[in-house]
This record gives C-alpha cells, sequence and structure tokens, in this order.
C-alpha cells in the first residue's frame, strides 16, 4: 500500500512541490476539485513551489481557466482547453445524475432542445445566477417547477462560472454562461482512451473502477482493454488488476513525505473506488462520511482534519488528528501549518497553531 502512496503522492505533486507553470500543473491534474472557491489556492500551494495564487487567479481573469461541472457531476477549476474537452465526455454523467432527481419528473414533456435554446438565450446576453434564470424559465414555462428547468438546464449545457467568483481573496455570486460563449470557441472531444491515460499519469497505478469512479462514467473495460498493449499492470493486495502507464513515476514506498494540507474534495482522496493508498489508517469516521472537511497528511496518509478560524485579527489553525502525533511529526506539521496560515491569512496580526484531542 505504501508503494500506491507514494506513486499517488509523486503524480500529485504532493511529494515533493514542483516549480511547474500554475497552467501546467492544472492540466497534469485533470482539474482540481473547486465546490469552494478558494479551495483551488490551497491545493495548489501545497503542490507547487513558489506559488502565486495571482498566477491562478489570472487565469480565471483572462479566461484561461475555468470552473465548471465536469467528472462526477461535480464543480473542477480546469484549463479553458480541458473545459471545452472534457465536459462533452462526461455529459452522460451528468444526464444520469439529473435523471436520478426528483427534479426529472417536473421537466417531463418539454423539449430538452426547447429548454437549453431558452437558457443559453438568457446567459450569454449577460451572465446570471440560476435563480436569475428561474423566471425566465417560468414565463417560457408557466405552470413548471422554475428550480427543476434551472437545474435541468445546468445539467444539459455546459455553463462556466464567470469572475470574480473563484478569484482570490475575491467571490462573487455563481453566474454563468456558455463555455463556448466564454471561450470563443466551440466544443471539442476527448477520446475515453485519452482520459484514461490522463488518469493514470495523475493518479495511477489503478484500477478499472478507480477511473470510473473519478470520471462518473461507466462501461471503461473496454477502453483499458484497448489500451492495454500500452499500459503495464500489477496486482494490488486485494487481487485486483491495476494498470499504470510504463515508465511512470514509482518511487520507493519508503520515500519521506512531508506534511501537507489538502482541501475539501480534494482529487487526491475521491480519485478512487478505494481509497486504502491514502486513507489507511484513518478511522471508520474520516471519508467517506465526512467529505466536508480539509484533510492533513502525515507520512503521505490522512492524519486528522484542519480549520482556520479568525477573531479580532487573530488567525488559528486547529487541529484534530486522529490519533496522538510523535514530536517529529507534530513539529513539522506545526511548521507547515504556520506556512499555510501566512499564505491564507497573510493580514493576521497573530497566528496560532492548536492541537486537538487526540493529541
Amino acid at each position: 500500500m505504501r508503494a500506491l502512496n507514494r506513486a499517488l503522492l509523486a503524480r500529485q505533486m504532493l511529494l515533493e512541490r514542483e516549480r511547474v507553470p500554475v497552467a501546467v500543473a492544472l492540466e497534469r491534474l485533470v482539474g482540481l476539485q473547486a465546490q469552494l472557491p478558494g479551495d483551488p489556492y490551497v491545493a495548489l500551494w501545497s503542490r507547487l513551489s513558489g506559488f502565486d495564487p495571482e498566477a491562478l487567479s489570472k487565469l480565471i481573469a483572462t479566461r484561461k481557466a475555468v470552473r465548471i461541472a465536469v467528472m462526477r457531476d461535480t464543480l473542477h477549476l480546469v484549463s479553458a482547453r480541458d473545459a471545452l474537452a472534457l465536459r462533452p465526455l462526461v455529459q452522460p454523467v451528468l444526464s444520469r445524475m439529473f435523471a436520478g432527481t426528483a427534479w426529472a419528473r417536473s421537466v417531463a414533456g418539454i423539449s430538452p432542445s426547447a429548454l437549453a435554446a431558452v437558457g443559453r438565450r438568457a446567459v450569454e446576453a449577460r451572465p446570471l445566477t440560476l435563480a436569475e434564470l428561474r423566471p425566465i424559465f417560468t414565463a417560457r414555462f408557466p405552470g413548471r417547477d422554475a428550480a427543476a428547468l434551472a437545474y435541468a438546464f445546468r445539467c444539459s449545457t455546459p455553463l462556466v462560472q464567470v469572475p470574480p467568483r473563484g478569484l482570490w481573496r475575491r467571490s462573487g455570486a455563481p453566474r454563468v454562461t456558455t463555455a463556448p460563449h466564454w471561450l470563443g470557441r466551440p466544443l471539442a472531444r476527448l477520446t475515453p482512451e485519452r482520459l484514461v491515460l490522463r488518469y493514470l499519469a495523475a493518479f495511477g497505478p489503478a484500477s478499472v473502477m478507480d477511473a470510473q469512479a473519478w470520471s462518473g462514467l461507466t462501461g471503461l473495460t473496454p477502453v483499458f482493454e484497448r489500451l492495454r498493449r500500452r499500459l503495464v499492470s500489477f496486482g494490488d493486495e486485494a487481487g485486483r488488476e491495476l494498470f499504470d502507464l510504463e515508465g511512470a513515476p514509482r518511487p520507493d514506498p519508503g520515500a519521506p513525505a512531508p506534511p501537507r494540507f489538502l482541501p475539501v474534495y480534494d482529487n487526491a482522496i475521491l480519485g478512487f473506488a478505494r481509497r486504502e493508498r491514502i486513507l489507511q489508517g484513518a478511522p471508520p469516521r474520516a471519508l467517506p462520511q465526512n467529505q466536508n472537511v480539509r484533510a492533513f497528511l502525515i507520512d503521505g496518509f490522512v492524519a486528522g482534519f484542519w480549520k482556520i478560524e479568525q477573531t479580532k485579527g487573530q488567525a488559528t489553525l486547529s487541529l484534530e488528528p486522529f490519533a496522538r502525533l510523535s514530536r517529529r511529526h507534530a513539529a513539522a506539521l506545526e511548521e507547515e501549518g504556520q506556512r499555510l496560515l501566512a499564505f491564507t491569512v497573510p493580514d493576521a496580526h497573530a497566528t496560532a497553531v492548536r492541537f486537538g484531542r487526540a493529541y
């Protein structure tokens, strides 16, 4: 398991911070989870040496990176190129997710193309929130559930959230427009084979089920079979077949792994059907039950949760380890925590790191 852990850390740039451009990192990672606007900044701070948050903010402001629902029907921050290529490939995921909701019955009988046309005209005239779209849909489809119509439009149409939403230390309402309109280019299409290769480069070695859990897509077994001659395979401790790119980094299992702070929903944790490679040793209450918490890593594995609290100019990083930490690990975590505070709360007059009950 440590071999898989170290391979994951290396590819996620969590074993050593790397000095690469932000745009390159975004595509290497196949995007970053972005349900919370500030989380991609923490994710890249933990991965890149000398990370400048304004560099990421500028990519968003200049339309070179966008916030869009892609893998697993969740909001990701991806490059403009990936937004146009990934969304058509994962559209069946969003359609399936919507079909499983109670709202699907509310839009039965409405032409999907008619609904999309109404929504597109509105958001391409000016970006709108889904709430602002509701009266527009109500006027065109009277007597129907406006919230259901807006959500159906969101699930069927490639929509991007426009700035100031997602900018560094700024934000705004989640107003949307269509990806082709915002980016000035048509949708493209990434092949399933190319998606699998990119997934393995960022998360491998991994199984078919892992790739499906990460992407939300089903039926990837034939894709892996078509790629088999280009891949190497291994058996894990449970006897599952894992695939990988030949020559991909697979560090020594004993390679040192420094403490790292991850944001909510980080794909290093959520990118697998089975997460032992990063959750080994975590108590049952860790994940997926508490996916809305931020985790920190000790020796490469999730070892607890963290949050930052601010009061009257004081910023406190509260750490809740699952078990008592060694002095060496506690000291390294506190040192990294102080750097995190300096990054996230640079205007705080005083900072502190506080360990919770287990410690």
